[in-house]
C-alpha cells in the first residue's frame, strides 16, 4: 500500500493507492508517508481541486463495496458540483426509490471523500445531513463548488 498526504483548508487529507488505483481518500494523517505515481496524481488533481480549479478527477479509483454499493457511488460521481442534491433524489437516479435508507448506508461507506462525491448529497429540506468528514467540512465542499462555478445558493446549507 502507498500512501501521500495533502493539507488543505479544511484539514489534512491520507490518499491510499495501489499499484493500479486510488483506494482512499480519507481526513486523516499518517506518519509513515510512501507515495507511489498514483497518489501524485491525485495529490495534484486535489490541489488543483482546492485551488479552485477543478472540479472532476481522472486518476484510476477503485474501493471494495457490494455491486450495490458500487453503483451509489458510480452514481455519486455523476451530481454536478454547485448542484447538491438529496437521499430521495439520489434514489430516484438510481431508479430504486425506496431504497433510501440502504443509499444513504452505501454514501456512508464511501471511502474516497471529494474524488466521489458523497458531500454532494443533503436532506430532503436543503440541510446538510451525514458526512464521514464532518458536517463543517461538507458545507465548506459545498461552497467552495459553488463559488467554482459561480453561484451563491449556499444559504440552503444551514
Amino acid at each position: 500500500m502507498f500512501s501521500d498526504q495533502l493539507a488543505t483548508p479544511i484539514g489534512n487529507l491520507l490518499i491510499e493507492a495501489d499499484h493500479s488505483a486510488v483506494s482512499s481518500i480519507q481526513f486523516r494523517e499518517k506518519s509513515d508517508i510512501r507515495p507511489n505515481v498514483l497518489t501524485e496524481i491525485a495529490k495534484t488533481q486535489l490541489e488543483a481541486y482546492f485551488k479552485g480549479e477543478n472540479l472532476t478527477f481522472s486518476f484510476p479509483m477503485q474501493q471494495e463495496g457490494t455491486p450495490f454499493q458500487q453503483k451509489v457511488w458510480e452514481t455519486l460521481q455523476s451530481i454536478q458540483a454547485g448542484y447538491p442534491i438529496s437521499y430521495a433524489d439520489l434514489s430516484v437516479k438510481l431508479k430504486n426509490p425506496l431504497a433510501i435508507r440502504a443509499i444513504a448506508a452505501a454514501n456512508g461507506k464511501n471511502n474516497l471523500l471529494i474524488a466521489v462525491p458523497c458531500h454532494r448529497v443533503i436532506g430532503s429540506t436543503g440541510k446538510l445531513v451525514g458526512y464521514a468528514g464532518e458536517l463543517w467540512r461538507k458545507k465548506w465542499l459545498l461552497e467552495h463548488e459553488a463559488r467554482i462555478i459561480g453561484i451563491g445558493q449556499t444559504s440552503l446549507f444551514l
